[in-house]
């Protein structure tokens, strides 16, 4: 007898320990990826913009950054100790067929947040190309050209699985460090030091989407070992 493809197949079984190959680096270069890139930079300065100085735009975006990090770590305590994903661990709470709306719902949080990542991905690789080719900032359809190559490439890296963003997050995670000090060396020496920096209107800092807090369990369970420092870096293998 089959078993209904809906309750068991390969994506929901619990993965074990043998077969998980995601290590404390990786899970580190996960968590820089999400942080140390462009959106959580525009959210820095978007409240500096709103009337925030640089400490208060730090302070809230540690703040919140805290809080989202106890439901994590409480979803990520599945996927790390039992190796299930999120829409397996909801059904203790929802029911097998009630889970699926909580897995639904996440993945809708899901598709804007990727379409948001997705959007802004675009419009850096339109501002390369304009700056390559000025006459392309006359081109109206550019931008969007450029957002589903990037939605199309995006899109490649998923159908190849979760080694693969593995890889990319591994080789990634050190190139975005390099590139955030970087930036920062020229802005401090643009303004002449780290004082008027502070003072100007733009800083920069890491914050975590609050999506987040609903996809721990389904990258944990790739965990080797199961250790409660280990879900703090939040995330599966396979």
């Amino acid at each position: 007898m089959r078993p209904d493809a809906s309750l068991y197949n390969e994506d929901l079984a619990p993965v074990p320990a043998s077969h998980r190959t995601w290590g404390t680096y990786n899970y580190a270069s996960l968590w820089v990826g999400m942080s140390v890139c462009i959106p959580t930079y525009m959210l820095a300065s978007g409240l500096i913009a709103g009337g925030m100085s640089w400490w208060q735009a730090v302070g809230t975006i540690l703040l919140g950054n805290l809080i989202v990090l106890i439901p994590m770590l409480l979803n990520a305590h599945a996927g790390t100790r039992y190796g299930i994903p999120f829409p397996v661990l909801v059904r203790a709470s929802f029911g097998l067929r009630g889970a699926n709306v909580p897995a639904i719902l996440r993945a809708l949080v899901a598709c804007g947040w990727f379409g948001i990542q997705t959007w802004i991905g675009g419009q850096a690789i339109n501002s390369m190309v304009v700056i390559l080719s000025p006459g392309w900032a006359n081109f109206e359809a550019g931008k969007w050209i450029c957002f589903f190559a990037f939605w199309v490439l995006n899109i490649l890296v998923i159908l190849r699985g979760i080694e693969t963003i593995k890889f990319l997050e591994g080789i990634g995670a050190p190139f975005m460090l390099a590139v955030g000090l970087l930036l920062l060396w020229w802005v401090t020496d643009k303004a002449g030091g780290f004082g008027p920096v502070l003072s100007a209107p733009a800083w920069s800092v890491s914050g975590q989407p609050s999506h987040s807090t609903f996809r721990t369990s389904p990258v944990t369970r790739s965990r080797r070992r199961h250790r409660c420092w280990a879900r703090l870096w939040g995330f599966r293998r396979q």
